[in-house]
């Protein structure tokens, strides 16, 4: 525990320049009113005890300062501390993983195409000492930071590429964030884009552009479908043209299969040989 509280004041002293140092070691004023906080106590003792002991759940930690300087040892908890009356405040940080959404953004892409993304953040507290010293508020500065950090994204992508690689996209704002966020105490867990939206006039755009191409598509493949008719066809043909009796068997296959619907329909064949001799007069 001596170790951790020695880091976090070294991070704290860091990150303010060697500016409000915190002192381990407290000061002379600070003795004073807790000796005179003490003598209190005692007079009024014990009806003041009641008010000087806290509790913070499994989930809590709680940053204490006394006459106004971050008192040393880390954050206090899980479960019961001692402050003192007049003297020592206390904030409680929640430790849970929290989310927001960050509101929708209208995004102009690298295509010049306006687009409306929002998305989802998961973070937490990893230092509650550095989430209270170095930001007033962390969870509204993080969710300002998340809008201007999605704006950013999004910006140097495509329409494709924002609708097509929303993995990577909410991996690099996870990563940006993450490190913008560090000096705060927070660690960001997980981005995720939620949904993007389109002009109405892009998506009927879009919608007849699609139509379009699978209509070409279709076109093509009925055509292919008529040439390898074609080609089946002919060779049925010259294989018929052959065999003259395959022509015959061709009509008894044919009367047989309109016999089976079972109509009335009556069909007589007429070979051709018949005709060719009115057709000559």
């Amino acid at each position: 525990m001596g170790r951790t509280s020695g880091n976090q004041v070294e991070r704290i002293d860091q990150r303010y320049g060697g500016q409000n140092e915190v002192d381990p070691t407290l000061g002379s004023d600070v003795y004073c009113a807790m000796f005179i906080s003490g003598i209190i106590l005692l007079l009024t003792f014990p009806l003041t005890i009641w008010f000087c002991f806290k509790t913070v759940a499994e989930y809590e930690r709680a940053i204490i300062f006394r006459a106004g300087r971050l008192l040393p040892g880390g954050p206090k908890g899980p479960g019961l501390f001692f402050i003192l009356p007049c003297i020592d405040e206390f904030r409680v940080i929640d430790l849970r993983t929290l989310s927001f959404d960050v509101p929708p953004q209208e995004i102009l892409s690298k295509d010049s195409v306006t687009v409306t993304v929002d998305a989802v953040v998961y973070f937490r507290v990893s230092d509650p000492s550095m989430a209270v010293l170095n930001v007033e508020n962390y969870s509204r500065s993080t969710e300002l930071l998340a809008a201007t950090t999605l704006r950013n994204i999004l910006g140097t992508k495509t329409l494709a590429e924002v609708l097509s690689q929303r993995d990577e996209v909410s991996g690099s704002l996870q990563t940006l964030l993450d490190d913008a966020t560090d000096p705060w105490g927070i660690k960001v867990e997980r981005v995720e884009i939620k949904d993007v939206r389109l002009p109405r006039q892009m998506q009927r755009a879009m919608a007849a552009e699609a139509e379009a191409s699978r209509e070409a598509r279709a076109k093509v493949i009925a055509a292919e479908g008529e040439q390898n008719a074609s080609r089946a066809l002919k060779e049925a043909a010259d294989i018929i043209a052959e065999s003259p009796n395959a022509l015959q068997l061709r009509y008894l296959q044919t009367l047989n299969s309109i016999s089976a619907e079972k109509n009335s329909t009556i069909i007589f064949p007429l070979p051709i040989n018949i005709l060719a001799g009115f057709m000559k007069k």
